[in-house]
């Protein structure tokens, strides 16, 4: 729940924590701080993360009032730096961690680590988010250290010049060892999309890797870059993921899809073959199930 708040002449020249604990019933100073500390607050718009700042009559608060339980520090272990060189750096995100910052928060968030990590190299450039994965889906995600790099990495995405493979698990049995959705997808609700007749084109290639009847190891390549395509892509064909509670995917402590490989060309014409391991929990359970991934 983001909340609004004008600063009166009540709190002209209060902190701001004390200004959000006397503006925002249920808000405590303590929480007022967590906020602040974790990105979820701005002053007139500019992100401020100093609960002792000051205010004034006019100021325009925004807070994020996270739901209890959602926040968590975000720790990864040395291996989850899949890759680094002077243009760029790959790194496996976990599941259930947001790409990008938030209305809630920016600490806690895989933006606020790479900056973390940038900063610990020596360098003052931001995280620049060129593509993002869903918060429930693990794997390769990369980010450009400079500027330069970040205009050829967002164009190579734009052309359809990254080569992406994601595994997923599924509730099911495919018809066919191979098969190609190409449906048009758009949004049917805030948080939902669907195949749509005036939707964008979408178009995914799929691979059986292996199945036991009931559930299956799937590959999936999408050529183009929708929102939740290769969910949509899935539930359309009656297979949906497992653990993906928005697309009548069976319960499960993740959602089981994870972007395994990237492949892509650097700017010097060198291949890039980018790929992250699949975590604990979604290996667990594709091994318990007697499962291979390719």
């Amino acid at each position: 729940m983001i909340l609004r708040k004008t600063i009166t002449a009540e709190q002209n020249g209060s902190r701001l924590d004390d200004a959000i604990a006397a503006l925002c019933a249920g808000v405590s100073k303590s929480e007022a701080r967590r906020i602040i500390d974790r990105g979820g607050c701005t002053v007139n718009v500019a992100l401020v993360r100093v609960a002792s700042r000051g205010v004034k009559t006019g100021d325009v608060i925004d807070i994020g009032v996270m739901e209890a339980g959602r926040f968590s520090e975000l720790v990864l272990p040395p291996h989850a730096l899949i890759y680094a060189d002077s243009e760029l750096i790959a790194v496996n995100k976990p599941a259930g961690i947001n790409s990008q910052r938030t209305p809630y928060q920016l600490k806690g968030t895989l933006e606020y680590w790479v900056t973390e990590y940038f900063k610990a190299e020596g360098s003052n450039e931001p995280a620049r988010v060129v593509h993002r994965l869903d918060r429930g889906t693990s794997g390769v995600m990369i980010f450009p250290k400079l500027r330069q790099a970040a205009a050829w990495l967002s164009g190579r995405f734009q052309d359809g010049l990254v080569e992406k493979r994601y595994l997923a698990l599924v509730s099911g049995r495919p018809g066919q060892d191979l098969w190609v959705v190409d449906a048009p997808i758009g949004k049917v609700a805030s948080a939902r999309y669907g195949i749509v007749s005036a939707g964008k084109a979408s178009r995914t290639e799929f691979r059986l890797i292996s199945s036991n009847g009931e559930l299956s190891l799937v590959e999936a390549r999408p050529l183009t870059g929708r929102t939740h395509q290769i969910r949509v892509h899935l539930e359309s064909v009656g297979l949906p993921i497992v653990g993906d509670s928005t697309y009548g995917g069976v319960a499960a402590d993740r959602m089981m899809l994870h972007c395994a490989e990237m492949k892509l060309s650097d700017p010097k014409g060198r291949e890039l073959r980018l790929q992250a391991e699949l975590d604990g929990s979604f290996a667990q359970q594709v091994s318990s199930l007697e499962l291979q991934a390719a």
